[in-house]
């Protein structure tokens, strides 16, 4: 069911949200939206200039001599000098807020640490949702818009494990494994962060915007570094991609092509110092050279959640732990996490009816089959109407997935 929309916006996308609760706007708050806003000045500028002040709103106080020895542009000096940047501030807090969104500044309290390690960390994010949960542990999934039937039910298999073991899937909302890992967050019950490359009331791509509704409604939440009203322009894309490392614990890389940008994700992470894993592909697919690669130059190979889960940092899997231990009351899902053993006990199924186990047999969970091919395969074992009924029943208990074209494939 559609929430009511909250926003007050000109916006063609806009999500459905209730509005954020407002920290309080004091000045140094509107001081690093003032200067993040400022022409000329990138992040680097802006946390360098405030590492020279007493306080950021000092800036507002400031001769324009004064300014001019900060080596900003011309045109940026000016901006703050004649209080435009001060104004520009001041509009862009009120239209966050009354969009149904808040602002986290660099010297906020639940601004993530991790993203402070990163050599270029946004001094303001935009963003809707739980301001917490970007300080938990997470883990980015990113890969091609194109994934193979392969790719995207690796992507939502992993996600949905391992967000059911307490860690938070991060990814960019794109299409193909980024949408497929929000889902397999979903799936699990579990929040979900997706870190858009346009302002946080426009949607890219557009047939995400039920996603992005889930997300929110989910618990998860959505960040950007972009002001309102950014529209999706190509540059703002790889500059995203450092975000999505620099918040997580370590990126997962499932399906990319030599030219995805994908590298530049994973590239960053080699240079923010985070962990890069990899889901294997078979060698004579495109989309498979990226993972391949990786592995080649000393990623680590991820087949089951377990892949992932042993190779997380030890603080991070025992506060992980400790959390299942939480959850469970006695601890048992702790205990069976950490010896890889918690599928069977989050993931029963019930036994399946003959032909039910026939059909299911018959399907592959890398490529998908059209019906009639499928009847063909299960002759005369089955009939027609009784592979109907059993691919009806799988598809109801989610062990199949109905694609375009009466197309069957199994799930993970």
């Amino acid at each position: 069911m559609m929430l009511p929309s909250l926003l007050k916006t000109t916006s063609p996308d806009p999500v459905a949200v209730t509005a954020a609760p407002q920290p309080e706007r004091t000045e140094d708050r509107l001081a690093w939206l003032a200067l993040s806003l400022t022409p000329g000045l990138g992040p680097r500028r802006v946390l360098q200039a405030v590492e020279r002040l007493d306080s950021p709103a000092r800036i507002f106080q400031l001769a324009l001599t004064e300014l001019e020895s900060f080596a900003f542009p011309a045109a940026a000096v000016r901006f703050i000098a004649e209080g435009k940047a001060r104004a520009e501030a001041e509009e862009e807090w009120r239209r966050a807020y009354d969009q149904g969104g808040s602002l986290l500044t660099y010297s906020d309290e639940d601004y993530p640490e991790r993203l402070k390690e990163i050599y270029d960390a946004p001094p303001v994010l935009w963003m809707r949702g739980d301001r917490a949960l970007l300080s938990k542990p997470s883990l980015a999934v990113v890969g091609t818009r194109h994934p193979t039937t392969y790719g995207a039910g690796m992507a939502e298999m992993l996600s949905r494990n391992l967000a059911h073991r307490g860690l938070v899937i991060l990814s960019g909302m794109a299409r193909g494994v980024d949408t497929a890992a929000h889902k397999g967050a979903l799936a699990a019950k579990a929040p979900t962060i997706a870190v858009w490359g346009t302002g946080i009331d426009v949607i890219y791509p557009k047939e995400n915007k039920s996603l992005a509704e889930q997300i929110l409604l989910g618990g998860g939440a959505i960040v950007s570094e972009y002001r309102l009203g950014t529209y999706p322009a190509p540059a703002n894309f790889p500059r995203r991609n450092r975000l999505i490392s620099g918040m997580s614990v370590g990126v997962l890389v499932v399906e990319a092509g030599e030219t995805s940008g994908t590298r530049v994700t994973a590239r960053c992470a080699l240079e923010q110092n985070r962990d890069v894993y990899a889901v294997p592909g078979n060698v004579t697919s495109k989309t498979a050279w990226g993972p391949n690669t990786l592995i080649k130059q000393g990623a680590r190979l991820v087949a089951t959640w377990e892949d992932v889960w042993e190779d997380l940092p030890s603080q991070v899997r025992i506060q992980l732990e400790e959390q299942l231990a939480a959850a469970s009351g006695a601890g048992s899902e702790a205990s069976s996490a950490s010896n890889g053993q918690a599928g069977a006990s989050l993931f029963t199924e019930s036994p399946l009816a003959p032909n039910e186990n026939l059909v299911l047999q018959a399907l592959h969970l890398d490529q998908a089959l059209q019906l009639d091919e499928i009847m063909e395969n299960l002759e005369p074992e089955l009939t027609s109407s009784e592979v109907f009924t059993a691919l009806f029943e799988l598809e109801l208990a989610g062990r199949i997935k109905q694609l375009p074209g009466k197309n069957f494939v199994r799930r993970f």
